[in-house]
């Protein structure tokens, strides 16, 4: 069965992708990181972290948690 990934966050920082990844994984989410940042220039570019279709709507739900969170 083919799986539709859908981008569900992106930063230029790794740290923030990484962590925010991180906490999906926690929660059980399937994340991908795509960095296409320049590999001579990282200050251009950005990495973009994917999630499955099926868990697109649970994943959004923990990001806007952690952002209110973060917010608080």
């Amino acid at each position: 069965m083919k799986r539709n990934w859908i981008n569900i966050f992106s930063s230029a920082n790794p740290i923030e992708v990484e962590i925010v990844k991180q906490m999906l994984k926690e929660n059980n989410i399937n994340a991908v990181a795509l960095n296409k940042q320049d590999s001579s220039y990282q200050m251009f570019g950005i990495i973009e972290l994917f999630v499955t279709e099926d868990q697109l709507e649970i994943a959004k739900s923990l990001l806007k948690k952690s952002e209110n969170e973060r917010n608080a």
